[in-house]
């Protein structure tokens, strides 16, 4: 199948690996060495040539469209009936023209690919056998003094008011996850569980790679088992519904779509969207117009708006491309930008492994920003301490040695049993969804979605400028607050 590719921006995670094979109970690994300084890179969004996206003119097919799209030579490859979109396969492009005539079709527009994940970005892997804040809680949990994120939300204060997240669907739209692994398979309802990238399973199949999905998964739900790290939200139920694949780190919009819609319809809480990419307003010539763009957002719009009214919460980064939202009018960030989501920035430290004391909340150097289009900010780490003085000296924290700009990174679960460094908006929204399922574990296991919006904003830390800041939009989520 041949592919177009459009230039744009796209959000994705550097990874720094620390994998660990020793059981629950046993010591932690303590093989270590310095990893190497991650890459940053734009990644692309393409077009499938063949494959459609065709939008009802209301939220039903029309009954008439396996027969038209029969007539045009081509077959419909999957459907989406709760918000009238389907996926076809044209043998012809030009057929589609004959589709948009059909009464009751909207739109017929190119199904957009977005790459996501790379896979190569995790540089380098390490091979090994009442609560308090990192990095001296004393908890048994061997990595949790590695996860500085939980001593900025306050997470600790949550849990010991009683706040555990137990009650509460996550849906993680994502890469997959590592099924298997200690810290995420007591939460994970594997019966829920679903693919919607051709050809692969929602768990994880390729073995010892980062995995994206599961290290959002871990920011979420990681279990407290006395074992490796602690989510957030600790007994929260996590559903993974991949819609990245694991090998490529791409996916189609209408998968995300299908996925968006699948959790709703399985009534998730909560939705994590640690995806997503800049498209143009003004399209791509020629492949794909200005019109067909905005038809794309009417269709995801859709998405968004039939889980909002299902009674699940969206959450999404905002993307890694230091881009300012509120001058560059043309381009809009998918999921993040469409109806109805939470919007999340990062923030790190600079320098925590050296100095445990240091500010928590400094604007990470590449996440994109602006009053327009930031809700609130997370943890989700930074390497720019790289670059300090000091930055490559070695640092000691929890046991674990390595350079210090290493532990601003986010910590967390991923493929093979093994924990990973990572950093990135994706580590940042787990953060902001991980307190909204403890806010709506606290008021019994259901809340809409408008009610867990205005806990988050009204219990954030307001940084920055008072009031809604470029940076920390309403703020930087803080649990204790948002269970008190």
């Amino acid at each position: 199948m041949s592919r177009t590719r459009l230039s744009v921006g796209f959000a994705f995670c550097a990874a720094l690996v620390l994998a660990g094979c020793s059981e629950p109970g046993t010591a932690p690994p303590d093989e270590v060495e310095a990893l190497s300084t991650p890459s940053f890179k734009s990644a692309s969004v393409g077009t499938d040539a063949g494959s459609f996206i065709v939008m009802a003119k209301g939220n039903s097919l029309p009954r008439n469209l396996a027969k038209a799209v029969e007539a045009a030579g081509g077959s419909i490859t999957a459907t989406i009936p709760e918000i009238g979109v389907a996926l076809v396969t044209l043998t012809e492009p030009s057929l589609g023209a004959a589709l948009a005539a059909v009464d009751g079709v909207r739109s017929v527009l190119p199904n957009l690919t977005v790459q996501g994940v790379d896979p190569g970005t995790h540089e380098r892997s390490v091979k090994a056998d009442a609560f308090g804040d990192p990095p001296a809680s004393g908890d048994d949990d061997f990595f949790f003094d590695l996860q500085w994120g939980h001593t900025a939300v306050q997470a600790p204060d949550a849990w010991n008011a009683g706040a555990r997240g137990a009650g509460v669907r996550v849906a993680m739209l994502d890469s997959g996850i590592d099924a298997t692994h200690p810290d995420l398979s007591p939460n994970l309802n594997s019966g829920l569980s679903a693919s919607f990238v051709p050809g692969e399973a929602w768990w994880l199949e390729s073995g010892d790679v980062f995995n994206h999905g599961s290290h959002t998964a871990g920011t979420v739900a990681a279990a407290d088992n006395g074992y490796g790290t602690i989510g957030i939200a600790p007994e929260a139920e996590i559903v993974a519904i991949k819609v990245l694949s694991e090998y490529t780190g791409s996916g189609s919009f209408f998968g995300i779509m299908q996925g968006i819609v699948y959790a709703a319809v399985i009534d998730a809480d909560l939705i994590n969207m640690s995806i997503g990419g800049f498209v143009q307003r003004r399209g791509y010539k020629p492949d794909v117009g200005a019109n067909e763009v905005a038809e794309l957002m009417v269709a995801m719009g859709r998405a968004t708006s039939f889980a909002f009214q299902s009674g699940t919460t969206i959450i999404a980064s905002a993307g890694n491309e230091s881009v300012n939202g509120n001058k560059d009018k043309d381009l809009v960030h998918l999921p993040s930008g469409l109806p109805h989501v939470i919007t999340v920035s990062a923030t790190a430290p600079q320098g925590w492994g050296a100095d445990p004391s240091t500010d928590l909340d400094v604007p990470a150097s590449y996440t994109n920003y602006g009053q327009s289009v930031i809700t609130m900010a997370g943890p989700g780490g930074d390497w720019s301490y790289a670059f300090a003085p000091g930055g490559f000296d070695l640092c000691t924290v929890a046991g674990i040695t390595n350079s210090c700009y290493v532990f601003d990174y986010v910590f967390s679960t991923g493929g093979d049993g093994a924990w990973y460094w990572s950093t990135g908006t994706s580590m940042a929204a787990p953060h902001v969804t991980g307190v909204a399922a403890l806010i709506i574990g606290q008021s019994g296991g259901s809340m809409n979605p408008a009610q867990v919006e205005a806990a988050l904003r009204r219990s954030a830390d307001d940084l920055g400028k008072p009031g809604n800041d470029p940076w920390y939009g309403r703020g930087r989520v803080n649990a204790y607050n948002a269970v008190n």
